[in-house]
């Protein structure tokens, strides 16, 4: 079984290793909301665990809790800091999913409109006039990814892709063309299956209706807007300001896992090259979720949800317009992951933005293939309880239920 196949399947085995743990029980009540003891000692479990370095940042209203622990850097020992900045992956298309839903407010796209109207030259032919601009951003458009084509070792699997491209350039057409050439996924608008081309194209259509660079619109109109200090596109391999090292283990094909923290970051553009910090994302959510970036009617739009679900059926989460919700069991939460190279992210809010909880996480595909299957590892079963601790707080239990740290399919394979 190939990486990519091992990856699916691990979107399934995530939350039956945390049931076969035994069921999660809420923290002790606090009086503020958040067990800030208690949430230290579930962070370093998970450093204890094995993850090299994890970062955190939770809020109960008001209140805020800020945690790390472990290393930022593995060969001097470097700690890792809460305010860090880190590549947050895929967490970009729901800030790109914004833009997209500010140009509909605005009038210059139709969320049904096909998608050949606005990139003819791009998606021509019966593919634009079938797939519309909603099923790029909720990724029922059976368009195939573009990431086989731009790291082949990785059907190896090996890391030999990922060391040669290191500091490669690509133009978002070059994705789009290798993602249109791989083979469909499904008939447009027939399901979820979650495609980075989409978001490439999507960056290219604000592109086209906006006359800027879709990067730059990003950061004017969304982050400035949400009142963002450090979160950005980056232009360069190298991220400004402080940050972990990233390292990548590919499943132990990449033995010792190596640092991608400089990167290029043209190989995934508009579908997961921002660079955020846990406060950044955590503003973000809460002013997206409050109305404060679009309007109530977009807001529904986005989160009109379709289910994710893996190849055997099992939900991975239920899928919007760039947000997917996910059911933890103190309730229902809005948000998304990313996952790059070396860095793993995850966000999670309430629907009013009260209750929210954003980590990130500086080792990547640290579990191992045996059987054609991914094993649940011991870093799987901490972060799990750190999540539903952080998350639901001293919050009643709606039901006992096994909660998936994050679906590891976000952005690489």
């Amino acid at each position: 079984m190939t990486v990519r196949r091992a990856t699916a399947r691990w979107a399934a085995l995530g939350a039956a290793a945390v049931l076969a743990a035994g069921t999660l029980q809420a923290p002790a009540a606090a009086e503020t909301g958040i067990d800030r003891d208690g949430l230290d000692a579930a962070l370093g479990g998970v450093h204890e665990a094995g993850m090299y370095g994890v970062f955190s940042q939770v809020r109960d209203g008001r209140e805020v809790w800020r945690g790390a622990a472990g290393d930022a850097d593995v060969r001097t020992g470097r700690p890792v800091r809460p305010h860090m900045r880190h590549r947050v992956g895929s967490i970009t298309k729901t800030f790109v999913a914004t833009a997209v839903l500010q140009q509909v407010e605005a009038g210059r796209v139709e969320l049904d409109a096909p998608v050949g109207r606005y990139l003819p030259e791009l998606v021509p032919g019966e593919r634009g006039e079938r797939v519309t601009v909603r099923m790029l951003l909720n990724h029922t458009s059976g368009i195939g990814d573009y990431l086989p084509a731009a790291f082949p070792s990785l059907l190896e699997p090996s890391g030999k892709s990922l060391d040669e491209h290191r500091f490669r350039e690509l133009p978002p057409e070059r994705l789009v063309e290798w993602g249109l050439a791989a083979p469909a996924t499904n008939e447009p608008g027939e399901r979820v299956s979650y495609s980075n081309t989409n978001y490439i194209l999507a960056g290219l259509l604000l592109e086209r209706v906006t006359g800027d660079d879709a990067a730059r619109y990003v950061e004017r109109h969304v982050v400035r807007k949400a009142g963002l200090r450090h979160t950005y596109f980056p232009e360069r391999p190298r991220i400004r300001g402080p940050h972990p090292k990233m390292y990548a283990s590919m499943f132990g094909y990449i033995d010792p896992p190596r640092d991608y923290s400089v990167y290029d970051p043209s190989w995934v553009w508009t579908a997961g090259a921002l660079v955020s910090t846990m406060d950044d994302l955590n503003s973000f959510y809460r002013k997206l979720l409050g109305g404060e970036l679009i309007g109530e009617k977009a807001l529904a739009e986005m989160k009109r949800t379709r289910p994710w679900t893996d190849a055997n059926g099992n939900l991975i989460a239920n899928y919007g317009l760039g947000l997917y919700s996910m059911d933890l069991p103190c309730g229902t939460f809005w948000g998304h992951d990313g996952l790059v190279w070396g860095a793993g992210t995850q966000s999670l809010s309430t629907a009013d933005g009260t209750r929210q909880v954003s980590y990130a996480m500086n080792l990547t595909k640290y579990q191992r293939i045996e059987n054609g299957a991914v094993v649940p590892h011991p870093i799987d079963y901490a972060l799990s309880r750190f999540l539903v601790g952080a998350a639901c707080g001293d919050a009643p239990m709606a039901k006992s239920s096994g909660v998936r740290p994050m679906p590891l399919q976000s952005v690489a394979p």
